[in-house]
């Protein structure tokens, strides 16, 4: 009896399937196919590698009898993608292979076929890109911001200042890397070199995200009180890098996120993961109740919120905002409402999951091209803001 076997060779991310030398039906030995370590890349891929995928001679005998004379089915498969994404390809004996552009720590025996009869086995393997740099660099901004906000003379029209002017400076840079000379010129190459570390891949081609950061930062501290303001930027530094981080990493292994949020129906983009969310709503709760236990107190400026008081919104003003806000209060005072206390550990949990809950959704949701580096601290500062002023309008 014989042996056949199948080679899988994969260059540049081209998967290729040959014809085994089959000895005909009712094998008494397994088929083995084998993708032998080529070359010295030092990189983990495909071709550095081996695995074994062993079929049951049963299985052969039943699903393929027509193979033999060294063939296939009598004939040669040769398949070739060209994408960057997972290959997959249907073999003989109902198995399927799926095959990434690398393959880590992937060990040669980890796949039996034909445990079942007629289910499909399949090789999956994920590339996980850290983004190590960029990562750093956007959690740092929550550490600057804290000791920013620790320094009693430090205010936000400063610092606007100095951000808008680090605007005048990268947006002639990007115009000049995407639009002229362009990309390809020398500029964009050097631009690359010095900052395309901190740059993703769709990036290269896209506006800098650096550019929607800043502007994202600027209309928080500009529009929201401080400490909403603060919190929002922490939201954008600290969730953000969570739910990405988690979600690269078990994200794949959790249920997908429905496709819209109940109740609202706000729509939440597909690339987001369960485990993305989850993660971003628990690091949002931990920065608001962190914050306004600890942090918010030791700086001396009236907080929208406090342990001792609740909700210290200042007055409404003259405007519409105002009318309505106090002729709600007047109405719930006729009827004998005396307002609910909104201090204390139960304030400070109720706001913490408002919160959470806040910086997950925004996170996760679908605007279309916007970036959320943008959108998650507009969002989740003005969500924050607005659940002090109801809180406002029903508290003692």
């Amino acid at each position: 009896m014989t042996t056949s076997k199948s080679k899988f060779t994969s260059h540049d991310n081209t998967t290729t399937t040959m014809n085994g030398n089959g000895n005909g039906a009712g094998a008494a030995h397994p088929a083995r196919r084998s993708k032998r370590r080529r070359g010295t890349s030092s990189t983990t891929s495909i071709d550095d590698i081996q695995v074994d995928v062993i079929i049951s001679p049963a299985l052969q005998s039943q699903q393929h009898p027509e193979t033999q004379n060294g063939l296939i089915n009598g004939t040669s498969i040769h398949s070739r993608h060209k994408s960057n994404s997972k290959s997959k390809k249907s073999l003989p004996n109902g198995l399927s292979l799926a095959l990434d552009t690398t393959l880590p720590n992937l060990n040669g025996n980890a796949l039996r076929a034909g445990r079942e009869k007629g289910k499909t086995t399949s090789i999956k393997t994920r590339v996980i890109d850290w983004e190590i740099p960029r990562k750093l660099l956007h959690s740092s901004i929550g550490f600057i911001t804290l000791t920013f906000y620790l320094n009693p003379q430090t205010s936000a029209p400063p610092v606007i200042k100095c951000l808008s002017s680090a605007l005048l400076l990268i947006v002639p840079c990007d115009y000049l890397r995407l639009r002229w000379p362009g990309p390809g010129s020398s500029f964009a190459r050097a631009y690359e070199r010095c900052v395309g570390f901190l740059m993703r891949d769709s990036e290269k081609t896209t506006t800098n995200g650096v550019i929607w950061y800043i502007l994202g930062v600027n209309f928080a501290l500009l529009v929201y009180p401080l400490d909403i303001a603060v919190v929002a930027i922490l939201i954008l530094s600290w969730a953000d890098t969570a739910a990405s981080t988690i979600g690269r990493l078990y994200g794949p292994s959790t249920p997908p996120l429905p496709p819209q949020t109940p109740i609202l129906r706000l729509p939440l983009a597909p690339r987001k993961s369960t485990a993305g969310f989850v993660a971003a709503t628990i690091t949002g709760a931990l920065i608001t109740t962190i914050f306004y236990k600890y942090i918010g107190p030791l700086r001396s400026l009236d907080l929208s919120w406090t342990f001792e008081h609740g909700v210290r919104l200042p007055p409404p003003g003259t405007g519409a905002g105002a009318f309505v806000h106090e002729a709600v209060r007047n109405v719930l005072r006729s009827w004998g409402w005396e307002g609910v206390k909104t201090s204390g550990w139960v304030g400070l949990g109720v706001l913490g999951v408002v919160a959470g809950l806040v910086a997950g959704v925004a996170e996760a949701l679908d605007l279309g091209s916007l970036d959320d580096n943008l959108t998650l601290p507009i969002i989740s500062g003005g969500c924050i803001w607005g659940f002090f002023k109801l809180l406002s309008i029903f508290s003692t």
